[in-house]
């Protein structure tokens, strides 16, 4: 009798199917090469994983439930969960990577340590705030007297004690007044006093801000229509006086804060300007509300109000070193009439930027003002210092001289002497990602962090985060690698 042979099936590249078939996975589906670099669990692991209610149930994420919110905590659970089911991480590494990816707080933003050597800079909100103004920030979280006269009890003027405070900075100041930034106090003095009218200011003034934006457009979008005068070298108080008429509403003086002209140039001066018959409006932009002996080119409120400036606009997020808002500082009847204006109310701050405002004005120096007079010699100790401990852990560093600078348009070509750590070009991505964010500066093909926008009591944490990145593996040596 023939004996029938069944052949074995091929598959759809031809190979042969039957013995020689791949194990099936989990449900019963063949098994596939795991991805480079991960660990898949073994067959039953997955069945380990925590549930999110037993999860929940660990009293270290109740407490993060109650100080984050449901939303959070739920979020960071299905992810490690996730890393889980993916072969990443151990079933017994879940509770325990939870914890790694809550965030600090319920908000978006993550604090970061500023090592660019820029003292004001935009990117990361300008002035860090003190301990003092921070503390404020706190109290003044919950109900206050921000606009109640406790003692009688009735409506009082909003922001008081910090107007008061702000008053005893700038003798000089007639009153003053609080909008929400800087381009807010020039808008309210431009709607104010010169809607349907004309502003005259010299050509080599019309500046551009942060993020495209014109000084032009900003005060054409109030109603007046500017009166340009000079060229951008040169504008003389005669140019002023020539353009003035019975359609003026003001003369505005702009400091140009990004940037220096130099050379064959002339400015008029507020004092040239005061008796034109006209206010003058002086935007100092940067904060200053006094001379600074570090910074004697920067002009300041106290000075430019005694020159004859009507009305001094500025902002508060920048020398003065406080929370984000415009000053308006000059004549009593002007600012007082600025502040009855309609729109002042869609310009006004809070409670919390009122809070900070004072705590900045009062309170003892800002981080702003001691990095400004930071000693360049302890500067380098510093540096000194954080090397020797970093290069004990084999990392590749050096520390370095160099020249940081103001930021937030302020002090414009001033450069301020300086130390750095000097690391690989890679660190800068990896500090950047890392969990306490690093920002540092790239120069000359490294990554530098310079200790002058560091105040000294985040050194430990500098240290810490840069020894993070090297024990999860060198970034420069992967560079090279690549």
């Amino acid at each position: 009798m023939e004996q029938r042979v069944t052949p074995r099936t091929a598959d759809a590249g031809g190979s042969a199917v039957g013995a020689e078939r791949v194990a099936a996975g989990p449900g019963g589906t063949s098994g596939t090469a795991p991805p480079a670099g991960t660990h898949p669990p073994a067959p039953d692991s997955r069945r380990r994983i925590p549930r999110t209610d037993a999860l929940l149930r660990d009293p270290r994420l109740a407490e993060a439930v109650d100080r984050l919110g449901a939303g959070l905590v739920k979020g960071a659970v299905r992810e490690a969960q996730q890393r889980a089911r993916d072969g990443k991480i151990a079933p017994e590494r879940v509770p325990e990577t939870v914890l790694d990816l809550l965030p600090g707080t319920a908000s978006g933003l993550r604090p970061v340590i500023n090592a660019t050597g820029v003292l004001l800079h935009t990117n990361l909100g300008r002035a860090p705030l003190s301990d003092a103004a921070r503390q404020a920030v706190a109290e003044a979280a919950g109900p206050t007297d921000v606009e109640l006269d406790l003692g009688t009890g009735v409506r009082a003027r909003r922001g008081r004690s910090a107007l008061a405070a702000l008053r005893a900075r700038v003798p000089a100041a007639g009153d003053v007044h609080v909008v929400n930034n800087g381009a807010a106090a020039l808008v309210l003095a431009a709607t104010a006093l010169a809607a349907g009218r004309e502003i005259v200011v010299s050509r080599g003034e019309m500046v551009e801000i942060g993020d495209g934006f014109r000084l032009p457009d900003l005060l054409v979008s109030t109603g007046a229509r500017l009166r340009e005068v000079g060229t951008t070298n040169r504008t003389t108080a005669a140019d002023y006086a020539a353009a003035i008429g019975p359609g003026t509403g003001f003369v505005l003086k702009v400091h140009p804060s990004n940037f220096r002209i130099t050379g064959f140039t002339r400015a008029a001066e507020a004092g040239e300007l005061a008796g034109l018959g006209v206010p003058v409006v002086v935007d100092i932009g940067s904060g200053l509300l006094a001379p600074h002996p570090g910074l004697p080119r920067e002009p300041d409120a106290d000075t430019q109000l005694r020159a004859g400036a009507a009305l001094v606009t500025a902002s508060g997020d920048k020398l003065l070193g406080g929370p984000q808002c415009g000053l308006l500082l000059g004549d009593r009847d002007l600012v007082r009439s600025l502040a009855r204006h309609p729109l002042a109310r869609a310009l006004r701050v809070d409670k919390l930027t009122l809070a900070a405002l004072e705590a900045t004005l009062a309170g003892p120096p800002t981080p702003t003002a001691r990095a400004l007079t930071a000693d360049p010699a302890g500067l380098r100790a510093r540096a000194d210092r954080l090397a020797a401990e970093l290069g004990a852990h084999g990392i590749e560093v050096r520390a370095v001289d160099c020249t940081a600078t103001v930021g937030g348009g302020g002090a414009p070509g001033v450069g301020l002497p300086s130390a750095a750590l000097s690391l690989p070009e890679p660190y800068a991505a990896a500090l950047r990602a890392g969990r306490t964010p690093v920002v540092g500066r790239l120069e000359a093909g490294r990554c530098l962090l310079d200790l002058r926008s560091v105040p000294p009591q985040d050194d430990e944490r500098l240290g810490q985060a840069v020894r993070s990145v090297r024990t999860s593996g060198d970034p420069a040596a992967g560079k090279e690698r690549a």
